[in-house]
């Protein structure tokens, strides 16, 4: 399959875009349609650890979880699900694990659907298993594995394929510890994108084979990693001016699987999914307020902006007072979209979505940068260039600290810390060629010799 760069918006303007509904819909599993007018709760879920020793007792517990999340969306009188499946390492280094998760999910699902009438899909997310001790071996022996996980979960009723894949990764943790922005500019916009060309080609080859969705991927390995590091107000570890560039440089590099043959939903902890939809138009997941139970963040209202799908991450599955995990983080993600359900049928939905956006951004630099109007901004930016990795990267970054600059002129209050990396990174990012080839000759240089765990033949340099 080739690949179709994106040089042009999927909405005339940002106010165009609002949760529920996408440009480009998409239908998956039983009698669900993502995008298409509604909003449906994704739960994701972990099996406990002393599930893991045998595939017996993994498929054991994803019954469990299915069946417990199944039976209250039903009690709720919820009208839809989608259940999110992140493959613990056992699963996606045997894929025959996998598969019978899959399978036996699939079967109650099919139950349920049966006998109530509710929507409901299954998405698959394979772990990216090609790392070695100390490497990424992205193109080496596991990757016949990786692939092979993806086409027996298609083959045994996964609905939704999707991956948080690390092309890149090794780069740019060198690099956003040293505060390069260049690094990070080449981990996350170029190396990133070219594994995604690589991989994505071929999952939704194996999509299109089986008749499932190639959903989407998310820079998790990278732009999570610097939200994380970032913290709280209170931290200092990174300054959150340079964790919201590195998601800004995020939303070129997950684009590519759309151009390479995903349709969406783009997967929940893809905090650029905003920027995506505006460029793409497909649907996204998306996780805020609801996903206290696997990290904090700064913007948990300000997400659900634009969602198709709202998500809760991932909790492990046990007991609490109002039943399992699973039930209790289900329930509430249904009374969300209940919420924004009823705000599209009666015509409230840009209310509503101002609302969430107002709530959450002023509080950080990255809600201010991720708020639709100023998301769409970015995406602009990425397609101004679109068919160029690097420079559409580069574009982002640059465009991101304009919003800031922006930004700290009106309602967005910067520390002195925060204005100081970000001056740097806008001298350091100004100081860039705008030649690819030259930038990717300097790069495999500098960071061959910096970095021993990089190993350009990865990537095919």
């Amino acid at each position: 399959m080739a690949v179709t760069r994106c040089t042009k918006m999927a909405y005339s303007s940002a106010d165009e875009m609002v949760f529920g509904r996408a440009v480009n819909p998409v239908k998956a599993g039983l009698g669900l349609e993502i995008g298409a007018g509604y909003t449906t709760p994704e739960v994701n879920y972990a099996p406990r650890p002393e599930a893991g020793v045998s595939k017996e007792k993994l498929v054991k517990e994803y019954e469990r979880i299915t069946t417990d999340i199944m039976a209250r969306m039903v009690q709720i009188g919820a009208p839809a699900v989608v259940l999110e499946t992140e493959h613990v390492q056992q699963m996606s280094n045997n894929p025959d694990w996998g598969a019978e998760v899959a399978h036996a999910q699939k079967t109650i699902m099919e139950d349920y659907h049966d006998e109530y009438g509710i929507k409901c899909a299954l998405r698959h997310t394979i772990g990216d298993i090609r790392e070695s001790r100390d490497f990424l071996e992205l193109r080496g022996d596991k990757y016949s594995v990786f692939m092979e996980a993806f086409e027996q979960c298609a083959e045994n009723g996964a609905d939704m394929l999707a991956v948080e894949s690390m092309g890149g990764k090794e780069v740019f943790d060198y690099a956003i510890l040293r505060n390069d922005m260049a690094g990070v500019l080449y981990g996350i916009g170029v190396l990133g994108s070219m594994d995604m060309e690589m991989i994505w080609q071929d999952i939704a080859s194996i999509a299109k084979k089986n008749n499932v969705v190639a959903s989407g991927d998310t820079d998790c390995a990278q732009a999570n990693t610097a939200m994380f590091i970032a913290g709280g107000l209170l931290d200092k570890n990174l300054a959150h001016t340079l964790a919201i560039i590195a998601r800004a440089v995020s939303a070129a590099r997950s684009l590519v699987a759309y151009e390479a043959g995903a349709v969406g939903p783009g997967k929940d902890c893809g905090y650029e999914n905003t920027i995506c939809k505006a460029i793409a138009g497909v649907p996204i997941s998306q996780e805020g307020k609801t996903s206290t139970c696997a990290h904090s963040d700064l913007m948990g209202n300000l997400t659900m902006q634009c969602c198709d799908l709202w998500s809760n991450e991932s909790v492990e599955y046990h007991g609490e007072f109002g039943g399992t995990t699973v039930q209790c983080w289900a329930e509430t993600l249904a009374y969300d979209c209940a919420l924004m359900n009823v705000a599209l049928q009666s015509g409230n939905e840009k209310i509503l979505r101002d609302m969430f956006v107002a709530s959450d951004m002023n509080r950080d630099a990255q809600g201010y940068v991720l708020a639709y109007n100023n998301a769409y901004r970015i995406g602009e930016a990425i397609t101004r260039n679109g068919d160029d990795i690097y420079l559409r990267a580069k574009n982002a970054a640059i465009e991101c600290i304009n919003i800031i600059e922006e930004g700290a002129k009106k309602n967005l209050e910067l520390s002195r810390f925060e204005s100081k990396a970000l001056s740097d990174a806008k001298a350091a990012l100004e100081s860039l060629t705008d030649d690819k080839e030259q930038f990717m000759s300097d790069c495999l240089t500098k960071y061959k010799q910096e970095i021993k765990v990089f190993k350009p033949e990865n990537y095919g340099l």
